[in-house]
């Protein structure tokens, strides 16, 4: 058996890869399906359009995590044999049984890798992202890759004008390897991962699960897709967000002046405002793409990352913040230098 070596050493983001599906659900579509309006949907959202997977392609979760994985390999030039663990955060997989982390193996080649499916919803990424490091940093494993991806098309109402508008689909990757000498300031410097259950039926499904089940008689009641009080959860959203990058920034002794860029989770354009506000993050330091992919849920923080990235916005040496926030209530952040 291989030695498992027991250095402590920082878990360094090789490679990064997105996928998002070609069919668009713009504001106008959605003015002939609901009661709303583009004017309406801007103003509360910034969001103009999202992507969804229609039935053009028989696609679930599973292969738009496999797409946006294997552009991250070839990113970081690794082979999918090379993988020890892939963790897929989502709220949406492709069954209950088994796990799409297990399915994602499957079709990538990754064989006898370990796999896990993380839920915390909109966070899920941050999650993910923190248990990968704390297995790299420990010795447990090398190479671990990390997804975020969702079809909230599949759980959205679309006769509810308040969700509705707000959910896309997409996929998002990172491969976090361990660090080598020399790299010490490099990777993830700093995680902060927090919740609180209290808050659980402000952002839920209440049907479904174990507790209640679908059956013949409710299966076409709403209760089976996303519900949201959107006013609590924003002003939840801000604080606890803010809280989050705070303590990470703190944790890795960095203010919020040396981030080179802030990466929120795409919520809603309201909330990301208030929080770059509140740290004083002007909008050149803030990566926004939700007026073109709408609230992607735990897809949207390396989405964004990937985007920032490919386009040049940060780059070898950035230092990035992403926060993010989500049902359960789920909240958290991570520092990292790339």
């Amino acid at each position: 058996m291989e030695k498992i070596e027991t250095a402590v050493r920082n878990a360094v983001i090789r490679g990064t890869g997105h996928y998002i599906p070609p069919t668009v659900l713009t504001n106008a579509d959605l003015e002939r399906m609901v009661d709303t309006s583009n004017n309406w949907i801007v103003e509360r959202t910034g969001i103009r359009e999202r992507r969804i997977l229609n039935g053009d392609r028989e696609w679930g979760t599973s292969d738009m995590a496999v797409a946006a994985a294997r552009q991250a390999l070839a990113d970081a030039q690794m082979d999918p044999s090379r993988l020890e663990a892939i963790l897929v955060a989502t709220v949406t997989p492709d069954f209950p049984l088994p796990s799409t982390a297990s399915i994602v193996q499957l079709k990538l080649g990754a064989s006898r890798s370990a796999v896990m499916d993380v839920v915390a919803a909109c966070a899920g990424f941050i999650y993910a992202l923190s248990v990968a490091r704390a297995f790299i940093v420990s010795g447990v494993y090398r190479n671990v890759l990390v997804i975020g991806v969702e079809r909230l098309s599949s759980i959205t109402n679309y006769q509810d004008r308040n969700t509705c508008v707000l959910f896309g689909d997409g996929a998002g990757a990172a491969i976090l390897s361990r660090g080598e000498p020399g790299e010490e300031d490099k990777g993830i410097l700093s995680t902060f991962l927090s919740g609180d259950g209290q808050y659980k039926d402000l952002l839920h499904i209440p049907l479904g699960g174990s507790s209640v089940p679908l059956t013949a008689k409710n299966v076409d009641q709403p209760g089976r897709f996303i519900y949201m009080d959107g006013r609590e959860v924003f002003k939840l959203a801000v604080r606890e967000m803010a809280d989050a990058a705070e303590r990470v920034l703190a944790g890795a002794g960095v203010s919020a002046d040396d981030v080179d860029m802030l990466i929120p989770h795409q919520a809603n354009q309201r909330i990301i405002e208030a929080l770059g506000k509140r740290m004083n993050f002007g909008p050149d330091r803030v990566f926004v793409n939700i007026d073109r992919l709408g609230n992607t849920s735990s897809a949207s923080v390396p989405i964004a990352l990937d985007e920032a990235r490919r386009s040049g916005r940060i780059g070898p040496g950035s230092l990035v913040l992403s926060v993010a926030f989500g049902g359960g209530l789920t909240w958290g952040a991570v520092l990292y230098r790339l």
